[in-house]
């Protein structure tokens, strides 16, 4: 069975532009879409039970049917926007009652890419809190995106994520955050067909630390050396992506080399980025994302794509 590209719906305009930034990639990928919204059981803000069992309301308080009945409508809106703006899309809408994160991190296993909205800087977007899209992210095995809104979109409307294009309207570029210090060729594959795809260049950002000695009196230290350490660093750089220009022969690849702190200058690299992509190692009885990728979920601008990798 073909994997489909899944956008996670809350209402939100952060998930809005979500999913239109995901019927744009199932176009993309000649792939079909599917909206999932995870409708959670209602309960009232404050209620008791008196003997007889029955749960007594708050003044004004609607039940559970008129929660789901809305989020249906807002589902539904979404759904026809879409296929309105995407004629060739396959979408498909699906409402499903459950907790978010345990929806999600089923439903990222039968994607090929599932995308989340994101909020503005330092916060992550979640279905009830960020927590639920960090959750996933920890645990999924395949490629998430987080995507941010522009313009003014109403929730409940399919708002427009970040053009894609520059004013001339060339393809902006697709950034790759590097650590080659392990194996990472699922990380790099994706990075190297989102550039294909999009007809855009992929600049890859590596970042590198010098060793602790050289850090108590740098003053002391003779530049040759860091200067040697960082030309060493550059070369394992440009062996690493020689096999991706190979496979790659019409996506042209750009690489930089620095010594500095990496969720700074990768977030940097790619204020004017179609895409930013990172990995998150998958580590046995580890969930957590990784110091770099934290950073940078959290201040970039561009929609970030974290993938999973060895």
């Amino acid at each position: 069975m073909p994997r489909t590209v899944i956008a996670g719906i809350d209402g939100s305009r952060e998930s809005g532009a979500a999913a239109t930034w995901a019927a744009r990639e199932a176009a993309r990928r000649g792939l079909a879409l599917r909206l999932l919204h995870v409708w959670q059981a209602w309960q009232p803000a404050f209620a008791y039970a008196p003997m007889g069992g029955a749960v007594v309301l708050l003044d004004g308080q609607e039940g559970p049917d008129s929660d789901e009945r809305r989020a249906e409508r807002m589902l539904d809106k979404v759904y026809e926007q879409l296929r309105e703006r995407h004629p060739g899309v396959d979408v498909t809408a699906e409402q499903v009652p459950g907790r978010p994160v345990e929806i999600l991190r089923t439903a990222v296993d039968e994607a090929e890419v599932l995308v989340l909205g994101s909020r503005a800087l330092s916060t992550l977007a979640g279905f009830v809190t960020g927590s639920v899209s960090m959750a996933v992210l920890a645990h999924a095995r395949r490629p998430v995106v987080l995507v941010r809104p522009t313009g003014s979109a109403d929730a409940g409307e399919a708002a427009e994520p970040e053009d894609e294009a520059r004013d001339g309207g060339a393809p902006r570029d697709v950034v790759l955050g590097l650590d080659f210090s392990r194996p990472c060729d699922a990380l790099i594959d994706y990075a190297v067909e989102a550039a294909m795809m999009r007809g855009a260049a992929l600049r890859v950002v590596h970042t590198w630390t010098p060793p602790p000695i050289f850090g108590y009196d740098p003053a002391a230290v003779d530049p040759r050396h860091i200067v040697a350490l960082g030309e060493a660093e550059a070369g394992a750089l440009e062996d690493a992506m020689q096999p991706w220009r190979a496979k790659f022969p019409s996506v042209r690849i750009e690489t930089r080399c620095v010594a500095d702190r990496p969720a700074e200058r990768i977030v940097e690299a790619a204020e004017d980025a179609a895409l930013l992509v990172v990995g998150r190692r998958i580590r046995s009885g580890v969930t957590h994302i990784g110091p770099v990728t934290h950073g940078v979920l959290h201040h970039a601008r561009t929609p970030v794509a974290v993938v999973a990798h060895r």
